[in-house]
């Protein structure tokens, strides 16, 4: 990904993702402290109009960012990569994409030496999570369950083992 596809990441996130805002500036900071995590597909052979992208980045487990918050910076203790955000516009779905991020997530886990993944599962996505190997942390602290109201009261903080 770039910073000239912000354009196409907000435009794909007003589609796929109505209801849970973020503003450029916060997707320009996760391309800014983790562009290796940050990633964008593409129509035909990865040079047509964008369908759909990724964000992930190093955190503390259990311990996700407010949704349209700022980093700062990473956390130099962060034991998890975090799936910030995840879109593919309808025309986009069942082209193999998915299992494509799981592998650059594990890739990443790999490198970066980190033990887990997680993600806050929205929009009812949690089967599509768990088939991917993803599951609910069992015993969330309170502060993290109102966190997850933030986004909807159906959120779910899922984790995933390298």
């Amino acid at each position: 990904m770039q910073l000239a596809d912000l354009d196409a990441v907000m435009a794909i996130a007003a589609l796929v993702h109505a209801g849970f805002y973020e503003r450029r500036e916060v997707f320009a900071e996760r391309l800014a402290l983790y562009p290796q995590g940050c990633c964008i597909a593409r129509e035909g052979s990865g040079t047509g109009q964008a369908v759909g992208y990724a964000f992930m980045h190093p955190a503390l487990l259990g311990q996700p960012p407010a949704l349209d918050s700022f980093l700062v910076e990473l956390d130099p203790r962060a034991d998890c990569l975090y799936l910030h955000d995840v879109a593919l516009l309808p025309t986009a779905r069942s082209a193999g994409l998915g299992r494509a991020l799981m592998q650059q997530l594990s890739t990443l886990m790999e490198k970066d030496d980190l033990a887990h993944a997680a993600l806050v599962a929205v929009h009812g996505s949690a089967p599509y999570w768990r088939s991917c190997g993803f599951e609910v942390l069992a015993d969330a602290p309170p502060a993290l369950h109102a966190k997850l109201r933030s986004y909807d009261e159906h959120a779910l903080y899922m984790i995933k083992p390298a």
